[in-house]
């Protein structure tokens, strides 16, 4: 936030723990990554929830996971019309802005 602060690019900023994203939104924001879902888990956050992650195998099952516990969603992720970043590290953002 602080890069986009510091070039006076406005941005909304969606607290997904208090509004956890919808399977439609998780899925939106895979397309404007071009991702897969895997990409999507923070490292290490997966082994906090004491579940196997061998059970989600499948595309439909890791976004499943993503809406149900959106703490092991990698962050930030930064949009910015069509097109869209896991700004991590931070500087991925300048992406965006160019």
């Amino acid at each position: 936030m602080d890069i986009l602060r510091d070039r006076n690019v406005e941005f909304d900023v969606i607290e997904y723990l208090q509004t956890p994203l919808s399977e439609e939104q998780l899925r939106q924001f895979l397309d404007l990554l071009q991702v897969e879902p895997k990409e999507m888990l923070h490292p290490g956050a997966f082994g906090n929830l004491g579940l196997d992650i061998n059970v989600y195998n499948t595309p439909d099952a890791l976004i499943g996971l993503l809406a149900e516990h959106p703490e092991v969603m990698i962050r930030p992720i930064c949009v910015q019309g069509d097109r869209a970043v896991i700004a991590r590290p931070a500087e991925k953002v300048e992406e965006l802005l160019d």
